[in-house]
């Protein structure tokens, strides 16, 4: 049996080697190595997969979210709901640019905001929110805009985890993540579903205005060279980065089906167990599973990521603390909420390995080690 990883990314690439390293190489003969035509072509081709009218590539997933909240205007004072339970990027920009970070629950099951907590933390202060499909799994959208629109407040998706995730509405029509709300921001982190071989991001819009104004920012505040409209930032995504990403967009929906027949397999072999609650899938909305994530019941999750790593089988805690609760966000009044649904999921959830080159043996093992430590 191969090593276990939780992602093995290694793998991945040696399936298209021959293409990457071409594209690679082709870079480096050019010595183009900032811009030009394989990032705009590659911003183009994620626009079209995405159904977005504008891509943006930036620097990092981080970054996106950073110059989403600059493009919006949004000023020191202002508030922005967002879960707690969410990967600290989500927040720490908000915070950055003096922004009030206002957390909410998440739905138990789907591990992502709760609309209804949405609704009752609404003031006269908000301007934003931002819905994180979390593990892979859609965010209510349909309820989210609804109520962005009641409102009047701005919406940027947090789809660092969640990009080629087809989301149903309630009148049948379907929307890629990343395209529903006024803008959306995604990361290419080595792990993510697609992944890059270094850092990226891309931001994701259907205004024009809001484009035009993102680009400007993302590029040190410039329309034209040299002369600077607005402050902005540096955050490029490498030609190196481009071309490696735009080969494996052509990959990302047996990408994504590879890790939904692994999802199943877990899923078949957790059915019934009282003790392991396996990821929900919503009746309309598929699931991209960045991670597979269970909660378990009257079982002692650290114990059990023990008992797996003397296994040699990697598994991993997201997130143990959640972001009301760090010390970064003492000075917004973190300690001052109660979020009992995030701190129980804090408690209990745990990951198994879930990636494109999962084998059947390799899964076989794990879920046998699993079952072992749920029926002592």
């Amino acid at each position: 049996m191969r090593p276990l990883q939780m992602v093995d990314t290694k793998t991945q690439y040696h399936k298209i080697k021959a293409e990457v390293d071409a594209a690679v190489i082709g870079v480096m003969e050019s010595s183009q190595f900032i811009g030009g035509k394989p990032v705009t072509d590659f911003a183009n081709n994620l626009a079209a997969y995405n159904g977005s009218k504008h891509v943006i590539p930036c620097a990092n997933g981080t970054d996106a979210l950073q110059i989403a909240m600059m493009a919006l205007g949004l000023q020191p004072g202002d508030e922005v709901i967002t879960p707690s339970f969410t990967y600290i990027a989500t927040v720490e920009v908000a915070a950055l640019l003096r922004i009030k970070p206002v957390f909410v629950e998440v739905d138990k099951k789907t591990f992502c905001i709760d609309p209804v907590a949405i609704e009752k933390a609404i003031t006269p202060k908000t301007k934003a929110i931002v819905p994180v499909h979390l593990y892979g799994h859609a965010a209510n959208m349909d309820a989210i805009m609804k109520i962005a629109a009641k409102h009047n407040l701005f919406v940027i998706e947090d789809n660092a985890q969640a990009i080629g995730n087809n989301y149903t509405f309630s009148d049948g029509s379907v929307k890629k993540t990343g395209s529903i709300g006024h803008i959306g921001c995604t990361s290419f982190y080595p792990s993510k579903n697609l992944g890059a071989f270094g850092d990226g991001g891309a931001i994701f819009t259907d205004d024009d205005a809001l484009a035009a104004k993102m680009r400007m920012i993302a590029s040190h505040g410039q329309s034209k060279r040299y002369y600077h409209d607005v402050v902005g930032c540096n955050s490029r995504l490498d030609t190196m980065q481009a071309v490696i990403l735009d080969i494996k967009l052509k990959h990302l929906d047996e990408y994504i089906a590879a890790r939904r027949k692994a999802a199943d397999y877990y899923d078949a072999a957790f059915a019934g167990n009282p003790k392991i609650e396996t990821p929900f899938r919503a009746k309309d909305n598929s699931h991209v599973f960045h991670q597979y994530t269970l909660i378990l019941h009257d079982l002692n999750r650290d114990a059990l990521h023990q008992f797996l790593a003397d296994k040699g089988i990697p598994s991993m805690i997201y997130y143990p603390v959640p972001a009301h609760r760090q010390k970064m966000f003492d000075e917004f009044g973190g300690s001052d909420y109660v979020l009992n649904d995030t701190d129980w999921l804090t408690e209990r959830v745990i990951s198994l390995p879930i990636h494109t080159e999962l084998d059947e043996e390799q899964q076989a093992f794990i879920v046998s080690a699993v079952l072992e430590f749920a029926g002592r």
